[in-house]
């Protein structure tokens, strides 16, 4: 059966679904900094960071179990509007809700209930999240006709989602002092409400534009979770990818979720820097999406990825050395110079690369099963968030008067600067073993389907 021309307009429709982005830019930015605030950001510490830690732990566990279930699931549902779309109807106004509870923890209660709260709403985002995620993820295989189409699919995706992430990290510092109006923690809340319903608007135009069954030709799969596991594993690599693709994500999480504390207790500025400087990261990002859509089509992703990798690792130096060796303001210019590399690591390269890897796959089986795929991916990025988000909390209090012990039970007056320089280290170490893992990756490429 063929399959319909794949349009520009669809893959626009198609790119608009990805603002479920927005919320991940929530979580990774300001959970951490809502529950553990630098000095002068006008909120209060309401955790330890080892509670915090373990808070994130706990969700990101039961969360993995759910990522590949999910996917599997996703894999064997048949309806009239496919076997993707249904999952992000249902998931998205849940995982907004959950979000925005993040920022509503118990009042005037123990320590206990409020890592209770963190823990139980952490393990519901998480959940919503793969729900909506993987199979959406899972479209660009389902819907696509060739490496091209991939590809585009890829790049229209890393456009909305660089679209959205970016609103969510330069429009907090805007929306904080509007919504606020002095008063910090409602300004807080009241921009992650907004920015929510910004995300729902994305969702559901995909939901109501894409029509998967008939661009997919209605494919299904009727293996069982056991098979599709033993399939996905076999395929060698899936393996390497799987293992790149987390230890980039440790390293690119933990520096965007360090970024307000480089801007404000680094670099000395206010929270309404945080606008300029995410804008810069994000415009320079975008400016190299169509050289990287190009390059990608010649050369494939190996090869770029690895070079990606290597300009992070650099970056990650740099800003270890930002206030010692470099001049505070050089700040700017190191986080737009990150932007560089993140326009092929951080957005086009991770859906194109596993959307060929499960388009080989298929073409060499004739097993339909990318949500497996996708779902175990899921996996190892919430094992990437369950990694990082356990581990700042901790290092950034690292440089107190405390013992180390101490530091992790403590509720803290502030983070220390030498904490987050040493989240720097840790970027740069995840980056390079990211590189590593991607050097012995065996890419295949199809041309044509």
């Amino acid at each position: 059966m063929n399959k319909p021309k794949l349009t520009v307009a669809l893959q626009i429709f198609y790119g608009f679904g990805v603002s479920y982005a927005i919320v991940d830019q929530i979580f990774s930015q300001w959970v951490i900094y809502f529950y553990l605030p630098p000095e002068g950001s006008g909120l209060t510490p309401l955790l330890p960071p080892i509670f915090i830690g373990l808070a994130f732990l706990i969700s990101r566990f039961v969360d993995a179990i759910a990522d590949p279930l999910v996917g599997y699931w996703s894999d064997r549902v048949t309806s009239k509007w496919g076997r993707r779309i249904p999952f992000i109807a249902v998931g998205a106004i849940p995982l907004l809700l959950v979000t925005v509870l993040f920022f509503y923890p118990p009042k005037d209660s123990t320590q206990y209930m409020v890592f209770l709260h963190l823990s139980i709403v952490g393990c519901l985002f998480f959940i919503f999240y793969t729900i909506v995620g993987a199979p959406y993820n899972a479209l660009i295989p389902e819907i696509s006709h060739s490496q091209k189409d991939r590809i585009n699919l890829s790049t229209w995706q890393s456009v909305f989602r660089l679209i959205y992430t970016a609103v969510a990290m330069i429009a907090p510092g805007i929306l904080i002092k509007v919504l606020g109006k002095g008063d910090t923690l409602q300004g807080v809340r009241y921009m992650v409400i907004s920015l929510c319903i910004l995300a729902a608007v994305g969702m559901y135009i995909t939901v109501f534009t894409i029509d998967e069954k008939k661009l997919s030709g209605g494919k299904t799969s009727n293996y069982g979770l056991k098979e599709s596991l033993r399939h996905a594993f076999k395929n060698r690599a899936f393996i390497i990818y799987l293992f790149g693709f987390l230890f980039f994500f440790i390293g690119f999480n933990t520096l965007r979720a360090t970024m307000n504390y480089y801007v404000i207790d680094i670099m000395g500025l206010g929270t309404g820097s945080i606008t300029i400087v995410a804008a810069l990261l994000f415009g320079v990002s975008a400016l190299f999406f169509y050289p990287v859509n190009i390059l990608s089509k010649k050369f494939g992703y190996r090869k770029l990825m690895i070079i990606s990798l290597f300009m992070l690792s650099g970056v990650s130096l740099l800003l270890f050395n930002l206030g010692k060796i470099f001049p505070t303001n050089l700040g700017y210019l190191f986080f737009a110079l990150a932007g560089i590399p993140i326009a092929g690591a951080g957005f086009i390269f991770p859906p194109a690369m596993l959307s060929e890897i499960t388009a080989v796959s298929t073409q060499k089986t004739g097993i339909q099963i990318e949500g497996i795929f996708f779902g175990i991916q899921g996996f190892f990025l919430k094992l990437a968030f369950m990694i990082s988000g356990f581990v700042i909390p901790v290092i950034l209090v690292m440089g107190s008067n405390l013992s180390f012990i101490e530091s992790l039970i403590t509720v803290p007056e502030k983070a220390q600067q030498t904490g987050i320089y040493y989240t720097a280290i840790f970027s740069l170490i995840s980056f390079l073993i990211s590189a590593v893992l991607y050097f012995f990756y065996p890419e295949e490429i199809l041309k044509d389907e």
